[in-house]
């Protein structure tokens, strides 16, 4: 019965589930290659003086028999350290010795009963021989459960071959159960996976049980994103949930709130780890998401947001054409740019906006939750460089305090005629003729510009 009620709900999700988003045509195939450990360590006594080896292939065969009537499972067996006996310290003892098929628990038990335990300890081998295990299928769903009590015999790295194989999306984070084994045996082999001590045989056996209840049973997972009082109001912002091992997106979803303000429920793949990326600007990124499979998981997340309204001012034409604002933290952190004219949805918080004008503008805003702030400039003027002479200057920009800031340089070389629409205010143009014989021969011109009105400068040689 528990394991009925765990394969309806799989069939439910895998009916459901989504491959970035797309809904597939037909149920998913789950596929669950065993990979058991028969090296020589595996004959040492267990509990009541039974080998390891014998629980092992007791529990096995229990399993795959539980298992065996469900459409839409197939089960493999490869096999490592069984072909060779320890003292030739064989690095390729490794075999699928039943390939994946439906309904196959009675070639799995016939073939256990056969294998003996002896040799040597290839997992990285093992590992990357079982990517050819899988059948070429995209959108089945393969899972790798290690069986071992040993650690990896053969100077490989069996931690850099799973990251890989998970990376090509060959089979998910694997499970990797360590039988009779110390605490300390687990710090080196959770890098394949999920680990679980199995240190006696009461605990492989209901650890065994929770491993397929994960792959089997549905998980879901509603995203709350609440405003600054915690009130679930904010929606319609892309989440991304990313999966930390390969940091690949696996799914991409625009959020959703109903008439009742209930957050979208969504199926989620559990025998991943994910974390959650809030495409608010700034993004929001929380990792590690605490999802428990099998459960119907609420994540809550503050994104308090409020609206940035870059407002254009009203002159027509705008001798700016566009301009651009670009949006950073109190830190100097580029948060994103935004052309004048648009609204665009910010976290609540403190930023600094740069105005693209000339010269450029830096305003300190604070954007509040639910609220929406405007920011402009003044209408420019024009600056009219009315001589056509060729040499090198800058404008600068003149301070209450009599001091200057450089604002632009003229093209160097080129002709001097120049139109720039320039933010209201005092400057002053520095000048030197490509001609001149000596610096003392510099033009200095102060000059101001009006909203909406040109002021023309000319520049003489000398």
């Amino acid at each position: 019965m528990r394991w009925a009620l765990l394969l309806l709900s799989f069939l439910i999700f895998s009916q459901n589930a989504h491959a970035q988003n797309a809904l597939a045509a037909t149920p998913k195939v789950t596929r669950i290659l065993f990979l058991l450990d028969a090296s020589g360590s595996m004959m040492a006594p267990w509990e009541g003086g039974q080998p390891r080896w014998d629980v092992a292939k007791r529990m096995l065969s229990k399993m795959v028999d539980s298992l065996n009537a469900y459409p839409n499972l197939e089960l493999g067996l490869r096999v490592y350290g069984h072909q060779f006996p320890n003292s030739e310290k064989n690095c390729q003892d490794s075999r699928l010795e039943v390939p994946f098929a439906p309904r196959n628990a009675k070639a799995i038990k016939a073939r256990l009963a056969t294998l003996k335990a002896q040799g040597n300890t290839p997992i990285t081998y093992s590992l990357e021989q079982s990517a050819n295990d899988f059948p070429i299928d995209k959108a089945s769903r393969n899972v790798l459960l290690l069986i071992t009590d040993g650690l990896e015999s053969c100077a490989a790295d069996p931690c850099k071959s799973s990251l890989a194989l998970q990376r090509k999306h060959i089979f998910l984070k694997p499970f990797i159960i360590g039988i009779g084994a110390e605490k300390d045996f687990g710090r080196q082999l959770e890098c394949l996976g999920q680990y679980y001590n199995a240190a006696d045989v009461k605990t492989f056996r209901t650890v065994m049980d929770d491993v397929i209840a994960q792959t089997l049973s549905q998980t879901t997972v509603s995203v709350n994103l609440t405003d600054a009082n915690g009130r679930p109001v904010e929606s319609n912002v892309n989440m991304t949930f990313v999966n930390n091992v390969t940091e690949q997106p696996e799914y991409n979803y625009v959020h959703y709130r109903d008439a009742q303000g209930r957050a979208d429920v969504l199926d989620i793949d559990a025998l991943q780890s994910y974390d959650l990326v809030i495409n608010t600007v700034p993004p929001v990124r929380q990792t590690n998401l605490a999802i428990r499979p099998g459960r119907a998981n609420v994540l809550t997340f503050k994104t308090p947001q409020g609206t940035l309204w870059l407002q254009s001012p009203q002159l027509t034409p705008n001798p700016y054409g566009t301009v651009q604002a670009v949006v950073r933290t109190p830190t100097g952190a580029t948060v994103a740019s935004f052309p004048f004219g648009t609204k665009q949805k910010l976290l609540a918080g403190n930023y600094e906006v740069e105005l693209l004008t000339l010269p450029r503008i830096t305003r300190r805003i604070s954007v509040k939750q639910g609220q929406e702030l405007a920011v402009t400039y003044a209408a420019p003027g024009t600056l009219n460089i009315t001589t056509d002479l060729r040499g090198y200057g800058s404008i600068y920009q003149l301070n209450n305090d009599e001091s200057q800031t450089w604002v632009y340089t003229l093209p160097e070389g080129s002709s001097s005629k120049q139109n720039l629409p320039m933010q209201p205010g005092a400057y002053r143009l520095v000048f030197r003729t490509k001609t001149s014989t000596g610096s003392k021969f510099t033009d200095v011109r102060n000059f101001s510009i009006r909203s909406g009105q040109t002021t023309s400068v000319a520049i003489f040689g000398k």
